[in-house]
């Protein structure tokens, strides 16, 4: 194994606060009510549209798009407000440093979002590669921008490892000839199956990737 690759919104930092922040933001400017936290955190993993859809659900095609741009707007003005790293994953980028095993980044979300998204956190030096949404022509489920990221990590696939937690990281980790786990500790809806996906192992937090490496005997 050289190098672990993370999904972004949903498994590497909870973003979830400032979405829906700026969802509820932007539903004050339209006159609406926020909503509850929880009814929107599992629509974050999925992007703005989803988290837009979320709060606007009966708009039209036309009227959600200028919604979507609204709303990406307030986002980009308060990236980092609330958004940190999930629980115990500030140790794992430490532990996987000390190991000699890069670490590195594959999210469908754009890039003018998630550079300086790392740049306001202070991570973007933590990692190998950063493969954003429009850095190549496809995005996850898409096999090749995992394939990117390998390529960019001087790794080949079967030596990386994707954290994810959608169906999507799963099929597109899979298609790319890695091995995938589920962060289950994500932005998962309560009737989810993540079991049905086909992973090859699931964390209930952050730090279980330590002991599935060690299991696995990559470290």
């Amino acid at each position: 194994m050289r190098a672990i690759l993370f999904d972004l919104d949903g498994t590497l930092l909870d973003t979830a606060p400032d979405m829906v922040g700026a969802l509820n933001a932007l539903r004050g400017q339209e006159g609406c009510a926020p909503l509850p936290y929880a009814e929107v955190r599992s629509a974050v993993s999925h992007g703005a549209a989803r988290v837009v859809k979320c709060g606007f659900p009966d708009a039209m095609p036309d009227r959600a798009a200028m919604l979507q741009r609204r709303f990406l707007e307030i986002y980009r003005g308060a990236l980092s407000r609330d958004t940190r790293l999930f629980p115990g994953m500030d140790g794992v980028l430490d532990f996987l440093g000390e190991r000699q095993l890069k670490s590195g980044i594959v999210t469908n979300k754009p890039a003018w979002l998630t550079e300086p998204l790392l740049d306001e956190m202070g991570l973007r030096a933590r990692f190998a590669c950063v493969v954003s949404g429009d850095t190549v022509a496809e995005r996850k489920p898409h096999p090749l921008p995992m394939l990117h990221a390998a390529m960019l990590a001087g790794a080949a696939p079967r030596e990386c490892v994707y954290v994810g937690d959608a169906e999507r990281d799963v099929q597109a980790a899979h298609a790319a000839g890695m091995r995938a786990l589920v962060a289950d500790y994500g932005y998962l809806r309560a009737d989810e199956d993540s079991t049905a996906w086909g992973g090859d192992g699931h964390l209930r937090q952050a730090l279980d990737l330590l002991d599935w490496l060690d299991a696995d005997g990559c470290v």
